[in-house]
Parts: structure tokens; sequence; C-alpha cells
């Protein structure tokens, strides 16, 4: 039996989730004999972590003295927090450009063209600054307008009541200066929390006139949002499992291969996003409709005669909004629809097929192969823990 000690803050659900996928690791291979506490982000003091005894460590490092206290062990360690860059431990987190990737994708389907990133100051931490700088990219190769917000750094510590107001109120005059419909993504879900109180504060409609949306999915955060908050789900369990299995090959002897990045497994889709910035609202109908039946084998004709339209003025009216096709955009929501079964469920292909509105697997594997460059054989398996 090897000791291996987990410095994790099990105070957010990002933390638990870590934790729930490295149990899953170790229930599968029954080779450890772990060391946790309860604890919060920022409670693991240099000198209490210099007096460990463990054969591995997986940690969250939150500071540089941290992670020399950690290098002073001489043991395999392996951090999961990507707040600093050029740490000598192999790293195992989140992929910040397929997130703000993802987050961007979600805004930008529901037609919005005007786009704001509301985060910390630069350099607080590497992984919100990549997570700004690929949706800033992303929203300006799409052609479109996008303004960034950074009100302050976030602290480990208690709230303090001045700051949280000061940083409201900058968020708010921000908010309320910039052309609506507007789409926002905040760099993590507590800043979206702040977005969201500050709309409220300035009387700005959420998601009429603003849409938002956080990382990392935290449940009871998103839930406490008014409205509650789209996110994006991280896969914070298939992080802790993989960081798991990365320690057990390094105890055995094996390489440092760096870092080891996990895509996001998608947008958990609250009422914080739940609209459609399309100011043609017999388009925005249509779209409406494909996205509540692709899943039930609906044709063009189907939604043309939904909105008492021509099938060519609708296709028009419709590429003009978005700059797809009606066909398209049912499989794209066909194909949304599978990747949230091959991730979620154990069904085997042809049920999958049958509850996205496929007639066969191997339709739905050409379309699947078209969208996303993958089978969704190969997505199952990257995908899931």
């Amino acid at each position: 039996m090897r000791h291996v000690a987990l410095l994790i803050e099990t105070s957010r659900q990002f933390g638990r989730g870590l934790l729930r996928g490295i149990a899953r690791y170790n229930q599968e291979n029954g080779r450890w004999l772990t060391y946790c506490r309860p604890q919060g982000m920022g409670d693991m003091s240099p000198g209490w972590v210099s007096r460990l005894r463990s054969d591995g460590v997986l940690a969250r490092i939150t500071d540089r003295r941290m992670a020399a206290a950690l290098a002073r062990l001489k043991v395999p360690i392996v951090n999961l927090r990507g707040k600093m860059a050029h740490l000598p431990f192999p790293y195992v987190g989140v992929d910040n450009r397929a997130i703000a990737r993802v987050a961007f994708e979600h805004l930008f389907d529901r037609g919005f063209r005007r786009f704001g990133f509301c985060g910390y100051r630069r350099r607080f931490s590497v992984a919100w600054d990549q997570r700004c700088d690929t949706f800033v990219d992303l929203v300006r190769q799409a052609g479109c307008t996008v303004d960034v917000c950074v009100a302050s750094e976030p602290s480990l510590g208690p709230s303090n009541r001045h700051t949280w107001k000061r940083e409201l109120a900058t968020i708010a005059r921000w908010v309320r200066g910039l052309p609506k419909p507007l789409a926002i993504m905040a760099c993590t879900d507590d800043r979206g929390f702040q977005v969201l109180e500050a709309c409220r504060e300035a009387g700005i409609a959420v998601p009429e006139e603003v849409a938002v949306i956080g990382v990392a999915n935290d449940d009871c955060l998103c839930a406490l949002s008014v409205p509650p908050l789209t996110s994006v789900d991280v896969a914070d369990e298939q992080i802790g499992y993989r960081a798991a299995a990365l320690l057990d090959e390094l105890m055995n002897g094996g390489r440092n291969p760096g870092q080891v990045l996990v895509e996001p497994r998608g947008v958990i889709c609250r009422h914080s996003t739940d609209t459609m910035a399309v100011s043609d609202q017999a388009v925005a109908e249509a779209i409406r409709f494909i996205r509540s039946h692709a899943c039930e084998q609906i044709h063009i004709d189907d939604v043309a005669n939904h909105v008492h339209m021509t099938r060519s003025v609708l296709a028009r009216r419709l590429k003009q909004a978005l700059g797809r096709t009606i066909h398209d955009e049912i499989q794209r929501t066909r194909i949304a629809r599978v990747q949230e079964m091959l991730t979620e469920t154990n069904l085997p292909l042809k049920q999958v097929a049958g509850h996205a509105g496929f007639s066969s697997v191997q339709y739905m594997t050409r379309a699947f192969r078209a969208l996303t460059g993958q089978t969704p054989a190969a997505y199952r398996r990257e995908n899931r823990i």
C-alpha cells in the first residue's frame, strides 16, 4: 500500500469533483491509503506541507511557497491547479482554450454578435488569462465586437463587503455602457454570479438584454444566481481520475508528461442564456422549434410549416441570421444530444441514434464525424471516466 496525500479543497464543488474522480480510480485499483482532510483553498501552510510523509501527492498548488515546500518532499507530485506557469510538476487540468470555445459557440449559436468578457486582473491566473484571450480571439475572428472588464482579484479569505460592493458597481457601469443585446462570458461561476447581481442592481434584464455564462458548473452557485447561471461543465471528475492515474505512473517510475489537458463536457444551459438574440422573430421561433423537436426526426418542411413560411424564404432568413442552413441547425442539435448521451449514459450506439432522431447508426456516425472530426465511439472513450 502506498500513502498518497490529497491537498485539494473540499469547500467547493470543483475540488469535490476532483476527489470523486480520484476515489473512483483508487476503488478500481485498490492501491492507496489516502490522507485527506476537510479544508478550503489556501488552508495548507508551507510548514504543514513540509511535514507530510507520503509516497506521492495530488495537490491544488496555490502559490510559490507551497510549490517550494512540495518540491522539498522529493516524491512524485501532480498539480491540479492552473494558476501558475513554469512549475516543476506535471499538471492535469481543464483545457482553458476549449472552455472558451464552447462558451463562445453557445452564445454565438443564440444569435449574439456583441460580446463581453468579465474576469480578474491580468497575470493573477494563467488559466483565466487563457480563457479571456481565446474568447476575445474567437469573437474577433467571427467579425463581432467584444469588450473586457477586470474588477480586482479574488480573495481566498473572507469576503470583504466593501470590495464586493465596489466590484458590483464597476461591473454594473461596464454592462450598462455596452450596446444590447449582449452576451458575457465570465471567467468563473463566482464572477458570473457577480455579473448577474450587477445586472439586477442596474435593472438590466437577463437574458433578454444580457446573457451570461460562467465556468465550472458549481451547482450551488449556479442555482443561487438570479436567474440560474448557465455554465461550462469542466469535467472535474475526469480530471481527478486522470491525475490519479498519472500519479500512479510516476510512483512506478514513469516520465513527467508536462501537462495533460481535459476537454470540457459541454455547456449546462440554464435561464441566464435561455434566449435567442435574433431580431427576426420568425427565425427565432424556428430555432426554438428545432431545438425542442430535432430529435423527433423532423424535416425542413416541418420547421417551415411551424412558422407559416415557405421553405425557401425561411432558409434564406435563417442563413442570414445564423450563417447556417435549416438542415445544419437540425443536425447540430441532434449531435449535441448524441454527445450528451455518449458521456452521461451507457446506451448502445443504436439506441443513442434512435433517441437523437437518426435513422441508423451509420447515418449518425457520418454526421457526427463531419461535425466533430471523431466517431461516436472515440468521443465516448475520450470523454468518459
